[in-house]
């Protein structure tokens, strides 16, 4: 088995968006314990700063930066702050909404092509520069099954996921030969305290119907695991792409249910 790498001087320093919850903020403590510098990203300045100070206090560092991907001018700003980093996890995203195509609302299309993948877009472009420069970066792209299958219901989320994957199966294509990888994790159900609820409006009863009778969906620790893992490897070994559902979900549509 290939031991995990450590990250050089040059290439300790990760970004993870969309840290303020989630897999985002699992990820960002599971890179502080594998030995990276992290900058947390996220709208909500009193959770990143929460896990940041957590982070700190468990003898790691971490450092907290209030940013939408969304707005250009704001990751552009926040991009003249590093000459060189070594990772860059695009996490930020998330669905809304679950009606079928005939019906949906197009500005919930709208605000999840822009999280999902303008975003993504975003922080991939305004940080390739340091990334190269580091000498051995790697950008991540957390997309979902959703982005390698379609499901009823899920049209703008998909959409969206779609979107993120071929972004980061683009830029692999055309940045081939430069000291930088490009990964996709695309997770399956993970239940995060949340994903499901944002989806839903907050409708508790709906986010919970989600994973009703699934005995052990995936966590966020789960999906964080697998991100670091594929972080770690040897800087020649490039995890293209890493789908992982649990074991009672066999795909997008199929679950195993104990009701």
């Amino acid at each position: 088995m290939t031991a995990p790498a450590t990250p050089s001087a040059a290439s300790r320093i990760a970004v993870v968006t969309g840290a303020s919850s989630g897999i985002g903020a699992a990820t960002a403590r599971q890179l502080a314990a594998a030995g990276y510098r992290v900058v947390l990203t996220a709208r909500r300045k009193d959770r990143i700063e929460a896990l940041a100070e957590e982070i700190s206090a468990a003898g790691h560092s971490a450092a907290a930066y209030v940013l939408d991907v969304t707005d250009r001018a704001a990751v552009d700003e926040f991009a003249t702050a590093f000459r060189t980093i070594g990772v860059l996890v695009n996490n930020a995203g998330g669905a809304l909404g679950a009606d079928p195509v005939a019906t949906s609302d197009p500005e919930d299309w709208r605000r999840m092509y822009e999280t999902n993948v303008i975003g993504t877009l975003n922080l991939t472009q305004a940080l390739l520069p340091a990334l190269t420069a580091s000498g051995d970066g790697t950008v991540v792209v957390v997309s979902s099954t959703a982005g390698h299958g379609t499901y009823e219901g899920g049209a703008g989320y998909v959409a969206a996921k779609h979107g993120a994957h071929v972004l980061a199966e683009t830029l692999r294509l055309e940045i081939v030969g430069t000291p930088v990888r490009v990964i996709e994790i695309a997770p399956g159900m993970v239940k995060t305290d949340e994903f499901a609820l944002t989806r839903f409006g907050g409708d508790k009863e709906k986010a919970a119907r989600v994973y009703e009778g699934v005995a052990e969906p995936l966590t966020a620790d789960d999906v964080a695991d697998t991100i670091t893992w594929a972080v770690t490897r040897p800087s020649h070994v490039n995890v293209d792409l890493l789908v992982l559902r649990p074991r009672a979900q066999a795909s997008n549509t199929k679950v195993h249910r104990e009701l």
